[in-house]
């Protein structure tokens, strides 16, 4: 396993116990490493917004879906993050996204019976 990926677990690790901060720390080494792995914008962009920092999320899960605009993960998660900050046109438009790559995703069809 090489240190990229060491540091992405480690942040993965630390965001799925709560530790944001440290979770924090390890994924920005992730992104300044490697800017085009979709993984490493995707979870940094979790871990802020757990921790609140809603502009620096959707500016990260942004990333993830320009990186990848197949990444049905990273197009979920914007969508969820857009829906929880009140933003329901966008929210509505990424999980539409989600569902033309993947018709039978369950969660992006869940998500829209809300809209």
């Amino acid at each position: 396993m090489g240190e990229i990926e060491e540091h992405l677990q480690r942040g993965i690790a630390l965001k799925q116990e709560g530790r944001y901060d440290e979770a924090q720390v390890e994924l920005q080494q992730v992104v300044c490493a490697d800017g085009c792995l979709v993984e490493g914008h995707r979870q940094l962009g979790l871990v802020y917004g757990f921790a609140g920092l809603f502009d620096e999320s959707l500016e990260e899960l942004k990333k993830a879906v320009e990186l990848d605009p197949n990444a049905t993960l990273a197009r979920n998660d914007l969508g969820m993050t857009y829906a929880m900050l009140g933003m329901y046109d966008e929210a509505k438009v990424e999980f539409l996204e989600v569902l033309e790559l993947d018709p039978d995703n369950d969660h992006a069809k869940k998500q829209l019976l809300y809209f």
